[in-house]
């Protein structure tokens, strides 16, 4: 199971640090501003590419058969819904014209 961009524990330290010191105390607040920035590690291509395919090997595709299945629900629902939306507009119609009659007389 892939994991939740933003779930790692760097990333979670991350948020935790700008929660707290937006909940801090003004003065706390503008020493760890002043906090010089960790620095920034250089892009390597080939370690991208690796990380990529390490990422891709984890996809999990669906068969045919649970394809073929999910298909024919979302069909089925659509059919349903279409034909409670008919029903539903045809009702409101019937109150609409019930409701100009009466006003007209």
């Amino acid at each position: 199971m892939a994991r939740k961009p933003g779930s790692s524990p760097s990333a979670i330290k991350n948020r935790a640090a700008k929660t707290a010191a937006a909940l801090a105390p003004a003065g706390q607040a503008a020493a760890a501003a002043k906090a010089p920035a960790p620095p920034k590690k250089p892009i390597n291509p080939l370690r991208f590419a690796q990380e990529v395919r390490a990422e891709a090997r984890k996809i999990t595709w669906t068969t045919r058969k649970e394809t073929w299945i999910t298909s024919v629900m979302v069909f089925i629902m659509v059919v349903l819904a279409s034909l409670f939306f008919t029903f539903a507009d045809w009702i409101l119609g019937l109150g609409a014209n019930l409701l100009l009659k009466i006003a007209a007389g």
